[in-house]
């Protein structure tokens, strides 16, 4: 596999180091690092200002980064999934104690989505796994849609701004609970 543009090599470094960095998504800027790094998800959730009890959504580049994740489902939701993925539909999955409380906020579900944009795919490549993926804006705040949006938003509180785009959604992804199919957010 050919090595990642130097930009997304910054990236990863600074998410190894357990940064929050900024990246475009299908519909606004997001701010991602390691679900796994504790210290790196709480920083997060300061510059959001959100409290942990809201859970974050795991952002993937295709399904074999939360193969663990998929294990226990039935064939009829592995189709629902197969039907919007990739995409910009995030979907509430049974997480069977695979991921950190940090991630789903104490429920028994975490949001999943396998994006389909160029940028966050390849950085989740890049990463090799999945990443945490929230809008880049402080709680209450429009989500931004531009970089410097973000820039105005944390200055020079992040650690690094991966250059791209946003995609052409105009919202940022419908959730839906897999096993109620109940929309939670459109």
């Amino acid at each position: 596999m050919p090595s990642p543009p130097l930009r997304l090599r910054y990236a990863v470094r600074a998410i190894e180091r357990g940064g929050v960095i900024a990246c475009p998504t299908e519909a606004v800027w997001g701010l991602s690092c390691d679900p796994d790094d504790p210290a790196a998800v709480a920083r997060l959730l300061e510059l959001k200002q959100r409290p942990v009890d809201k859970g974050l959504i795991l952002v993937a580049s295709g399904l074999e980064q939360i193969a663990a994740l998929l294990r226990g489902l039935s064939d009829a939701q592995r189709g629902k999934l197969a039907l919007s993925w990739p995409g910009p539909t995030t979907w509430l999955l049974p997480h069977g104690d695979l991921v950190p409380p940090w991630i789903h906020g104490g429920r028994d579900t975490v949001a999943v989505r396998v994006t389909a944009h160029p940028v966050m795919a390849a950085l989740c490549r890049a990463w090799d796994g999945p990443l945490v993926s929230t809008s880049a804006n402080r709680a209450g705040c429009q989500a931004p849609r531009a970089a410097f949006q973000v820039q105005r938003y944390f200055g020079g509180q992040l650690d690094a701004l991966v250059p791209g785009a946003v995609g052409g959604a105009r919202r940022p992804s419908v959730i839906r609970d897999l096993r109620t199919d109940e929309v939670l957010r459109t």
